[in-house]
């Protein structure tokens, strides 16, 4: 008896050994991956596609519009030279905050750091806000310029309110990037070529720019990107210079042309994309610079 028992086990066992394991790691990581894959295909990879599709449904040209009509070139140029001018001032004012706070020990440095870093957490609408009570028809220096010269001053609604609010919404993010770089530097390297004699100019230029270059470039490129694709403070502010967002959302909003916003969208995807490859490119390689 106990001898077929043994028998009758195994062979239950060398049975459930050929049906496949429903825990095999192999099994486990599609169950994991499957959701994953579902929602990416779902929520990007079909919408991208019908993005680039949509606009062959009114003729190839249709994808070129940004450089064939005027006023589509003009919201395009108008976006980048907006972005590359508020990256470029948010980097130098970033740079010199940041590298301060991280060479510099005062009390409340925490707090101020705190101050400086409190707009991260504002959405753009609500900075564009900020400008209209700063520079709008109802914002101080109106008031002010009414008082002294019978004039209100308005400036937010143009490209000053735009580079303000950008700028505004764009420096918290340099100084704690480069708050954080400055304090992970070696110091070393300063302190040795002080004591070979070197001038903060050349201990600037042959110690801090090598040392943050990396930083800059990164930092940058997500500045760039984040102003190129800016819509809330746009949609708040752009009532006299339109920027890119803008016309986008006007075409498939007020005028329910999707193949022309598709169209858009793309040429905006691909100058931010091409402007992230070179600073990954260019980051990745400082030795080739």
């Amino acid at each position: 008896m106990p001898h077929a028992m043994t028998q009758a086990i195994s062979m239950n066992a060398s049975s459930a050994s050929d049906v496949p394991n429903a825990w095999n790691p192999r099994w486990r990581l599609l169950a994991c991956v499957a959701p994953a894959a579902a929602f990416f295909a779902a929520f990007w990879l079909l919408p991208v596609v019908r993005l680039l599709a949509l606009p062959a449904g009114k003729g190839w040209a249709t994808y070129f519009a940004v450089l064939t009509d005027a006023r589509y070139l003009a919201s395009m140029v108008n976006t980048v030279v907006l972005s590359v001018t508020v990256t470029l001032a948010t980097l130098v004012l970033g740079a010199a905050v940041g590298i301060y706070l991280a060479r510099r020990a005062f009390v409340g440095k925490r707090v101020l750091l705190s101050l400086l870093t409190l707009p991260l957490s504002f959405p753009g609408v609500i900075i564009g806000f900020f400008v209209i009570l700063l520079g709008g028809r109802q914002g101080v220096v109106a008031d002010i310029g009414d008082t002294l010269f019978g004039e209100r001053i308005t400036f937010a609604y143009g490209l000053l309110g735009l580079f303000l609010a950008y700028l505004y919404f764009s420096l918290p993010r340099a100084i704690a990037t480069y708050a954080a770089a400055a304090e992970s530097m070696n110091m070393q390297l300063e302190e040795a070529a002080r004591s070979l004699g070197a001038s903060r100019l050349r201990v600037a230029r042959d110690v801090w720019l090598p040392e943050l270059a990396p930083t800059t470039l990164a930092c940058g490129a997500i500045l760039f990107a984040t102003s190129m694709g800016a819509f809330g403070t746009a949609f708040t502010l752009a009532s006299k210079f339109e920027v890119i967002p803008i016309t986008i959302y006007n075409e498939f909003t007020n005028y329910a042309n999707f193949a022309l916003a598709a169209s858009l969208s793309i040429a905006l995807g691909v100058v931010t994309w091409l402007v992230l490859f070179m600073a990954r490119r260019f980051g990745a390689n400082p030795v080739a610079r």
